[in-house]
């Protein structure tokens, strides 16, 4: 995965959450949760790093907002 960028976190309530998950599924399930609880910029895919097991996700959220219905 890129560097996680300055901006993604510039100010308290702003957060980078990283997933490493067995499947897809598994991974897009736990993003659903957090939705459920903030806003947040989700992935639209996962990504895997040779050599590692599983896939990884990564999504952005910001605790100072409520979360899209």
């Amino acid at each position: 995965m890129k560097p996680i960028n300055e901006a993604h976190i510039a100010e308290p309530g702003l957060a980078v959450v990283e997933v490493a998950a067995a499947d897809d599924q598994t991974a897009f399930a736990v993003q659903k949760l957090l939705a459920a609880r903030c806003a947040i910029a989700p992935a639209d895919r996962t990504t895997r790093e040779p050599g590692e097991p599983g896939v990884r996700l990564r999504c952005f959220l910001d605790l100072r907002q409520e979360p899209s219905s």
